[in-house]
């Protein structure tokens, strides 16, 4: 299978963090970057939050026309599940999501769809994907494998779910459909398969 066009665009960190082997990756992790578009997305990505110089992101984001750009190598560990980042990708799809009320009770829904364009462009790198990473076996939502809920912005003795992407409007049987992985169920505290 033909690599699809993939734009590098390596954050200025992507150096600094942790290597591993890619035969170690066997779980792909779909989120959506609850932010309006990709430079804010990027914007995001290049804080730095922790002592080793680093930040929070994917491996590879996807904009609503399809265009897809690797910000953290594969060999690479990137921030973007809590238990998960030494054996998985993260792919971050443009969606707006909850942005920018993320944890507002009032604004929970996440009703902004996925377009076409997009969610093709991630089926091709997913089956890209697959046939460069033999081990690679797995695909789950940021929201099955983070179940935390937390206090409400609005108000604290409301809990909300800290992760919800990539959401309701997220096509999972046409993606599940076009590629040959399984969906992880979600695990909650659980320890990943092996």
């Amino acid at each position: 299978m033909a690599a699809p066009t993939i734009h590098p665009h390596p954050l200025p960190y992507a150096d600094r963090l942790e290597t591993r082997s890619p035969a170690a990756i066997d779980t792909v992790v779909i989120h959506c970057t609850e932010l309006p578009d990709l430079a804010t997305a990027r914007d995001y990505g290049e804080r730095v939050m922790y002592p080793s110089g680093t930040g929070n992101s994917g491996h590879y984001y996807i904009d609503r026309d399809g265009r897809i750009e690797q910000y953290v190598p594969v060999e690479r560990i990137a921030h973007h599940v809590r238990g998960w980042n030494a054996r998985s990708l993260g792919i971050e799809l443009v969606n707006r999501g909850r942005y920018p009320h993320w944890l507002d009770s009032r604004h929970q829904a996440m009703d902004t769809p996925y377009p076409d364009a997009q969610i093709d462009a991630l089926i091709g790198l997913l089956q890209w994907l697959k046939t460069t990473l033999p081990g690679l076996t797995w695909i789950a939502g940021h929201e099955d494998l983070d179940r935390e809920a937390v206090p409400a912005s609005d108000d604290p003795a409301i809990l909300v779910p800290r992760k919800r992407d990539p959401g309701p409007q997220f096509p999972w049987s046409r993606v599940l459909a076009a590629v040959p992985l399984a969906r992880l169920p979600a695990m909650a505290d659980a320890e990943p398969p092996v």
